[in-house]
């Protein structure tokens, strides 16, 4: 498996396509904010910013790390929800909290009140899956060896 750059751009573009989807529940539920002060900032415009690059970025990881086997839409829409799943974990439970100086949030209250931020995260996680099975193309040394068979 060599790194192919049209799976982390594929990537990065799905991210940004599910982060819109995610980016206005957390309008919704008024945690836009929240995103800003992670660069020092409270402003909603600013959060909607630092969560489309977070998106882009996290969503180029996904495109490097499993953009291989998110080819087809099964794959990809179930890589895709464990990786919501997986970022739920490291955001909201960790990063954030630890970035805002708030500690780690992972004991059952924790969670518990980040359930909703799970619900966006798995929304998240089944677009950008969604979205990269269906744009991201297979390497061309894959395509030249299934024709070789």
């Amino acid at each position: 498996m060599l790194m192919d750059t049209r799976h982390i751009l594929a990537g990065a573009w799905s991210g940004v396509i599910g982060g819109g989807a995610f980016g206005a529940m957390m309008g919704m539920m008024g945690m836009l904010p929240m995103v800003a002060m992670l660069v020092g900032s409270e402003s909603v415009f600013v959060g909607v910013f630092v969560h489309g690059i977070i998106s882009a970025i996290t969503g180029a990881a996904f495109g490097l790390v499993f953009g291989h086997l998110a080819l087809n839409k099964t794959w990809g829409i179930a890589l895709g929800l464990l990786y919501g799943f997986i970022w739920w974990f490291l955001g909201p439970l960790i990063i954030m909290p630890v970035w805002l100086g708030m500690g780690l949030q992972l004991s059952a209250a924790g969670m518990s009140a980040a359930i909703p931020s799970l619900w966006g995260h798995l929304v998240w996680g089944f677009i950008l899956g969604l979205v990269f099975s269906l744009t991201a193309t297979r390497p061309q040394s894959e395509i030249n060896n299934s024709s070789n068979v």
